[in-house]
């Protein structure tokens, strides 16, 4: 993608920074953000609290891609006051873009809406995808249902509108490679819980890549599964992990361990133990092609990005 006006509500963490690296040198980057930053060349920070429609809603006429990552961090305690703010900011910005889009002149031409992998059952018996994949009915799971029913609630009908169902996301940039690296730092980059719970995961180069391919391919809309088509049990990431940063071994971390210190810092130990064995079927059927299908090599590309000093003992 050249020369496209891209907005990114929430763009300013993990993902949307990635983002901001992938499409950032050939194309206009609008980033709807409650804490803007100075703008750049072709980079603008505009405010807005992910519920009122404002003025802001004017970047997005003439939008080619509109990419929505809005909602809080499920990386905290599950207490009411923190279910509720989850559930509130992802369905909160989404009826508010699409509220935005439906007084557009111009809307934009696809709306992508981040979804999580997570919405399918805990499963160590078989994987999930699109078309036959189970979903219960937990609460990170009912945050995930609420979430894809308010936007395929929304009618836009001259923007095309798709799904992405994100799984575990590495990247240097941090995620979830943070706490792992802390882990190995310690010793402790062993597997967690039993070790054979399923670890789906994709690297943000193909989230970004995907986002890139359905914006190339009209023909296309709904949901996908975003994910490697090739996961791992926890064991193997971490035996993957441990490689790539020239770590030899690692202390198992155990199922109760893992309760008493989510407890501790302050999260939830179902992120960790929860078996997401996810198969993106629709993206590959359609042809799409994975630049890091495999763990190992998407592992050694993140580390040796990553300063030394980030991954060895001090």
């Amino acid at each position: 993608m050249k020369n496209k006006k891209i907005v990114i509500a929430a763009g300013t963490g993990f993902i949307g920074t990635g983002l901001i690296d992938y499409f950032g040198n050939d194309n206009d980057i609008v980033i709807l953000t409650r804490h803007p930053k100075h703008d750049t060349q072709r980079l603008t920070y505009v405010q807005w609290d992910g519920k009122t429609l404002d003025t802001w809603s004017g970047y997005l006429e003439h939008a080619d891609l509109l990419i929505n990552l809005a909602g809080k961090s499920v990386n905290c305690r599950y207490t009411e006051e923190n279910k509720k703010e989850i559930f509130d900011s992802r369905i909160n910005a989404t009826e508010v873009l699409g509220a935005a889009i439906s007084t557009l002149q111009h809307p934009p031409a696809l709306w992508i809406n981040a979804g999580s992998a997570t919405i399918y059952r805990h499963a160590e018996d078989r994987p999930m995808d699109e078309f036959t994949g189970e979903i219960a009915d937990d609460f990170s799971v009912q945050v995930c249902k609420r979430w894809e029913a308010a936007f395929n609630e929304t009618k836009t009908p001259h923007t095309r509108k798709a799904i992405l169902r994100i799984a575990i996301t590495i990247g240097q940039q941090g995620g979830v490679m943070v706490p792992f690296m802390n882990l190995m730092k310690f010793g402790l980059g062993g597997y967690q819980g039993s070790g054979h719970q399923k670890f789906s995961w994709v690297h943000i180069d193909d989230i970004c890549g995907m986002m890139e391919w359905l914006y190339e391919h009209p023909e296309l809309d709904g949901t996908f599964n975003c994910s490697a088509p090739h996961p791992v049990t926890n064991r193997e990431f971490m035996r993957a992990l441990r490689k790539a940063a020239g770590h030899f071994f690692g202390l198992p971390t155990y199922a109760w361990m893992l309760k008493i210190g989510a407890k501790v810092i302050g999260t939830e130990a179902e992120l960790l133990l929860k078996s997401r064995w996810v198969l993106p079927t629709r993206a590959l059927q359609a042809g799409f092609v994975f630049r890091y299908p495999e763990l190992q090599p998407a592992m050694k590309q993140i580390i040796g990005k990553l300063p030394r000093r980030r991954y060895h003992l001090v």
